[in-house]
Parts: C-alpha cells; structure tokens; sequence
C-alpha cells in the first residue's frame, strides 16, 4: 500500500462551531484523529480572573450573525496556508465563569512544526478577524466591551 492510499481522505477543516453550552476538549480531539498526523497542537482559551490589574468576576461573549462564517473562512484559509491535514476551532457565547473554557482550536499535521504554526496562525487569526465581543464585568462594580466596534 503506498502512501497516499493510507492517508485519511477527509478534508482538512474537520470542526468549526459557535457553542452557548461548554466547550469539549475532547469533541475537538476526536474531530482530528487520523493516522497521517505525527503532531498535533491544541489551544484552551480559558476566562481568568484578572484582566488589566483588575479582578474579573466573569464575561459574556456576543457574535456578530457573520461571526460563524468568518470562523469558517478563517479556517480554510489556515488549511490553505499551512500543510495540516486536519483544523478545528470551536469558541463559546453567552456567559462564562472564571475557568470556563472559551475557545478551543488545534490543528494536525505530519510534523509537530508545521502544527505549531498553523494552530498560532489559527488563534491569532480568530482573534482578529471573527466578530467575537467580550463583555467582562469587574470585582469593582465596573465592565469593559472587548473587540467590539
């Protein structure tokens, strides 16, 4: 059997989702198990406590209605950019806790290198470009919209 028969044949966005209930690690893992990636990296987004030396007590995330299909774009253009054979990226709305999972996004590929810098080019990407407001609310009573226009 030569090498190309053995590879995984799904393509290679394999998971993007916006989610109002907790985010599965495991959901995005299984999503991109296949027998032709030697490396696979993963990124958890987590709602700390703290933000700009003040003490968070939890956020709210809102999406624009496009905000679905710019993660999508986002995605396929890291699977174009970058020699993966598999990208997920799942991100959270509505209200979370501190320590509540807020996006998740991994990439597979033959070597951990390529992993690496698809999965960074993925978070930063998403960061960016997909309409994702963050709304914290502070210990001191006071609140800050992040990303927002």
């Amino acid at each position: 059997m030569d090498d190309s028969t053995r590879r995984d044949q799904r393509p290679a966005v394999r998971l993007v989702a916006l989610r109002d209930t907790a985010l599965d690690v495991t959901e995005v893992l299984d999503a991109l198990d296949d027998d032709a990636s030697g490396g696979l990296t993963l990124f958890v987004g987590r709602v700390r406590d703290h933000d700009g030396g003040k003490g968070v007590d939890g956020l709210d995330y809102s999406a624009h209605p496009s905000a679905l299909e710019k993660l999508q774009e986002v995605c396929d253009r890291v699977a174009a950019d970058h020699e993966v054979t598999g990208v997920a990226a799942v991100h959270r709305v509505g209200t979370l806790e501190i320590g509540d999972i807020a996006v998740v996004v991994a990439t597979t590929a033959a070597h951990r290198g390529e992993a690496f810098v698809a999965s960074r080019a993925l978070i930063d990407t998403l960061k960016s470009e997909v309409p994702i407001w963050k709304h914290q609310r502070f210990g001191d009573g006071t609140q800050e919209w992040v990303g927002a226009p």
